[in-house]
């Protein structure tokens, strides 16, 4: 009997060491898939943080294009308002009519003034930029608006565009009127 009672004991225990083991085992192989686990969502997290600073580039770029959009375009402006300002500004200085018109009425130089040809930097007198010299429908002879603070003065047979104010003549149209 002692011998079977030591047989027992010994298979007691073999089997009670067998479960510790097992347990262990069961413990170790937990661990090693915690590990992995927290292994996963480190990896996760990662790759999260690494597709949140690809958009965060993404939207930089696009918004360097943006802006670099912006200043192209602004720039075109600049140069296409630049080149309307010289357009408006580039009357020839001298021109002949294209065309001839008839006179609205007979011309008559002011007092102590006769008909000359007047040329572009030259300074018109003030006579002549009396309402009885302006020619006011410009469109009626195929010129075109004058800029502002600028008129058409009738002298002769010529138009010339000049300056409201001083006089300083800015354009001479030859020959319009007959």
């Amino acid at each position: 009997m002692k011998k079977a009672l030591t047989a027992a004991l010994a298979a007691t225990i073999a089997m009670t060491s067998l479960g510790v083991a097992s347990a262990a085992e069961a413990q170790s192989r937990g661990g090693y898939e915690q590990r992995h686990d927290r292994q996963d969502r480190r990896d996760d997290r990662d790759d999260r943080r690494e597709h949140r600073q690809d958009a965060r580039e993404d939207r930089r770029e696009h918004r360097q294009d943006a802006r670099d959009d912006r200043r192209e375009h602004r720039q075109d402006a600049r140069d296409d308002r630049r080149e309307y300002r010289q357009d408006q500004r580039s009357y020839a200085r001298w021109q002949r009519a294209e065309r001839r018109y008839n006179a609205p009425s007979r011309y008559y130089a002011p007092r102590g003034y006769q008909t000359r040809q007047w040329s572009y930097g030259q300074r018109m007198p003030s006579y002549y930029r009396s309402n009885q010299y302006v020619v006011r429908d410009y469109g009626r002879y195929g010129l075109r608006q004058p800029p502002h603070g600028y008129q058409y003065v009738r002298s002769g047979n010529d138009v010339v565009l000049a300056a409201v104010a001083g006089g300083l003549i800015t354009a001479v149209i030859a020959g319009l009127f007959n």
